[in-house]
């Protein structure tokens, strides 16, 4: 009875103590701010950044191998037969158009000159000569015409004046005539020593010399050989099924061997098919930018060919893209809250896809912290996007 009356105050402060943790526990757990409905839809709202769907031309390209070609290149050739006095540029040499690049031997073409300068002043004297026994035989007509009603009037004399006159003005036409051939004559002459000076046809580098001082030359005869390399193109040998995205003025890029980028227009596409790879020619006109080394004829070149005729297309960007297994979902946002759409996607336009189908033009995406959205949720739109 004893050890009844010792245990109750024990076990009654054993109850109270219990009482009490139990009160703080439930205090602990209670709001101690109350939280309106509207603070928890906020709170609920996920921030996140938006895109709207494009609509944008879509073109592929393929690359293809092409090359540098001179707009201008060949060999200079003489134009007279005659002996190389000197030569006076080595291979590598630049040259301008005018330059002069050898000398023929000028004294013989000198001495034909002067000998056609005086043929032509003896066919312009006999000219003149001519012109004045044209004269006289005029008058003499002239005379005997006054006398036609005299006794003194001779029939004959004035047949033979008559005809006396005809054959002096064909003498003069005669004179005439060698007078404007003489004169052809010293022209050409002029001509050949003119060209005794071969000068380049345009600017370029001297890549090969055919001539030696004391050879001789005959005209055609190639005497060096000029690249053009301050006028380039580009030049391809492109797949026939890849002509259609190819039209004079379309602009593509292309990039050189030292990974220097650039652009360039086509100009022509050569009518003439290679029957064996079933590939034309196509001439670019490139306008280069700055190049970490020299251009040069016949340097290799790539360039991105479209595949076809460029085509407007949806699309959406790629971070806009979620997967679920192998359906591709987008989050749509209207009014505030997300919609989840399946899309088809098509081909891939740079950092976007093209949309098949499933969005429309215009529409909002969700491209940031859509990794957890669920359809319905509310979310709040990133300005900054």
């Amino acid at each position: 009875m004893e050890d009844d009356l010792r245990q109750r105050p024990e076990a009654r402060r054993t109850q109270r103590l219990a009482l009490g943790g139990v009160a703080a526990l439930l205090l602990a757990a209670a709001p101690l701010v109350p939280v309106t409905a509207p603070a928890v839809a906020q709170e609920q709202a996920q921030l996140v950044r938006v895109d709207s769907v494009q609509k944008q031309p879509m073109t592929q390209t393929v690359e293809v191998i092409g090359r540098l070609v001179p707009r201008r290149a060949g060999a200079v050739a003489a134009r007279i037969d005659a002996a190389v006095d000197r030569v006076l540029v080595e291979v590598g040499d630049r040259v301008e158009q005018g330059q002069i690049i050898a000398v023929l031997e000028p004294e013989s073409l000198k001495a034909r000159r002067d000998q056609a300068a005086g043929r032509l002043a003896v066919a312009f004297a006999q000219h003149k000569t001519k012109e004045a026994e044209l004269v006289l035989s005029r008058q003499e007509l002239k005379r005997l015409e006054g006398l036609k009603t005299s006794a003194a009037f001779s029939q004959a004399r004035y047949d033979d004046a008559k005809q006396a006159v005809a054959i002096a003005a064909a003498e003069v036409a005669e004179a005439e005539s060698a007078s404007v051939t003489a004169r052809a004559d010293l022209e050409l002459a002029e001509i050949n020593l003119k060209y005794a000076e071969i000068r380049a046809p345009f600017g370029g580098v001297i890549t090969e010399r055919m001539i030696e001082a004391g050879a001789y030359v005959q005209v055609g005869d190639d005497a060096v050989r000029i690249v053009g390399d301050q006028e380039l193109e580009l030049e391809a040998d492109v797949p026939f099924q890849r002509l259609s995205g190819l039209v004079p003025g379309v602009e593509i890029d292309v990039e050189l061997d030292d990974g220097t980028q650039h652009k360039a227009r086509v100009r022509a596409i050569v009518p003439d098919e290679n029957p064996l790879t079933r590939t034309r020619a196509v001439r670019f006109i490139p306008a280069f930018g700055e190049t970490r080394k020299p251009l040069a004829a016949n340097q290799s070149v790539t360039l991105l060919i479209p595949m076809g005729q460029p085509r407007s297309v949806l699309t959406v960007h790629k971070d806009a893209i979620t997967k679920r297994g192998p359906a591709s979902l987008v989050h749509v946002v209207s009014n505030g809250s997300v919609s989840i759409r399946p899309v088809t996607l098509g081909e891939a336009v740079g950092s976007r896809f093209e949309i098949v189908g499933g969005l429309n033009q215009g529409d909002v995406v969700v491209v940031r912290g859509n990794e957890r959205l669920r359809d319905g949720q509310k979310v709040r739109v990133d300005q900054g996007s």
